[in-house]
């Protein structure tokens, strides 16, 4: 267990990507502080944070599930209080709740610019600055944003949504910079195809033979924070390139339908493992 004794937040806990990084995290040791809206069953939607709650306890693990919508500023300073007076501290935040709205500017209400910007870019900023005091004081962390390397390519068509997610990877070039003299590591991560999630399902994102299981990003996402923290900040990974650096090259496991090559989203601004683009170095 790399993590063993670690306090990890995760945002957007309650199902897909956001569950399989907290149970994942859970393996390596973690207690975990499960915060999502969803804490009553949804008649449209699978999970709660409390049964992801549940499944981490099954692992040996503590848990605390918290209500938390991303978008209040109170809910936020509210869910790190929580964590640190049950668990005394927080190491690792998961900046995973996300919301989607892939469409050109002349068809993006102003209520969707604000969903997208408020769940996205600002409540991983409020989030990281939550956090901050915890991690100093105990002169470690590992802050993970779910936002890819900045590549303008993909901006047309997706305006909106583009903004919030770069405003999150900018988030990690800047933090990590501000955080380097602390042993608080500040990253980036992003898939190379789609993900299962209720986003793709939702949205009818293509079909499974091009979708990875979320294992593949919380897999990924364990080999960040069991890094030393010096050794790898200020970068916008790709989930390929993070489990190819740790050994794993079949990745076949990861697939929702075997024997399928899912079709790879390209990203020609990579900064990350084996790429180029802006890096902190460790001090």
């Amino acid at each position: 267990m790399r993590l063993q004794g670690r306090v990890a937040i995760v945002t957007g806990a309650s199902r897909g990507i956001g569950k399989s990084v907290a149970l994942a995290l859970a393996r390596e040791g973690c207690d975990i502080v499960a915060a999502a809206k969803t804490v009553e069953p949804h008649p449209k939607l699978p999970g709660t944070v409390g049964e992801t709650c549940k499944e981490v306890e099954d692992l040996g693990r503590r848990a605390l599930p918290v209500r938390c919508d991303v978008r209040d500023a109170d809910a936020i300073e509210a869910m790190v209080t929580q964590a640190k007076e049950s668990f005394g501290k927080v190491d690792i935040l998961i900046n995973n709740a996300g919301a989607l709205w892939w469409f050109p500017v002349s068809e993006t209400p102003a209520k969707r610019f604000d969903l997208v910007m408020g769940v996205n870019a600002r409540a991983a900023f409020l989030c990281a600055k939550a956090c901050l005091p915890s991690m100093i004081e105990n002169d470690w962390g590992h802050i993970v944003n779910m936002s890819p390397p900045i590549d303008m390519a993909h901006v047309e068509g997706r305006v909106a949504y583009m903004i919030s997610k770069y405003g999150m990877t900018m988030l990690t070039f800047g933090l990590a910079g501000e955080m380097k003299d602390h042993n608080i590591a500040v990253n980036s991560l992003w898939p190379v195809t789609l993900i299962e999630s209720q986003a793709t399902i939702n949205f009818g994102l293509m079909g499974r033979e091009n979708w990875r299981k979320a294992d593949i990003i919380a897999d990924s996402t364990v080999e960040i924070c069991a890094t030393a923290p010096k050794e790898r900040t200020g970068q916008a990974l790709l989930d390929e390139d993070v489990m190819k650096a740790a050994g794993v090259t079949d990745l076949d496991k990861y697939l929702c339908v075997p024997g399928s090559e899912p079709m790879r989203i390209e990203w020609s601004g990579v900064s990350g493992v084996g790429g180029s683009g802006p890096v902190i170095p460790g001090a």
